[in-house]
């Protein structure tokens, strides 16, 4: 575990390979950061469970969203509770009305891709 580790959420996080929820789960591992794994379906990637429903959750500093902003809004109080520094919105999950919710709780929400951000070391 590197000093700079961030913990993060995955939030639609799956076993099937080729998605990205499942590539940046592996990155974010190889870049030493601790993770929280949160799917529709129970599983495990790199021995790590993926819970499903709202498991109670520490000290999280990263929350990166893998699901469309249509199935969003049942998890905005839940991701709210964690009270993460920031929620990154990947490619496709960006959603203006949570984003503002997050800014009001003094949550930073940032559009960007977490693959791109552990690759060029903006993390």
């Amino acid at each position: 575990m590197n000093t700079n580790s961030k913990k993060t959420v995955v939030v639609g996080a799956t076993e099937k390979s080729g998605r990205y929820a499942n590539l940046a789960a592996y990155s974010l591992l190889r870049h030493g950061h601790d993770i929280e794994l949160i799917g529709l379906r129970e599983g495990q990637i790199e021995g790590r469970p993926i819970q499903t429903g709202h498991p109670v959750l520490d000290d999280i500093d990263t929350v990166t969203m893998y699901v469309g902003p249509q199935n969003q809004p049942p998890l905005y109080e839940y991701i709210k509770s964690l009270k993460p520094k920031r929620v990154i919105f990947n490619p496709g999950s960006e959603n203006p009305e949570f984003e503002r919710q997050l800014r009001a709780e003094g949550i930073e929400p940032i559009e960007a891709c977490t693959l791109v951000m552990l690759s060029v070391g903006t993390y």
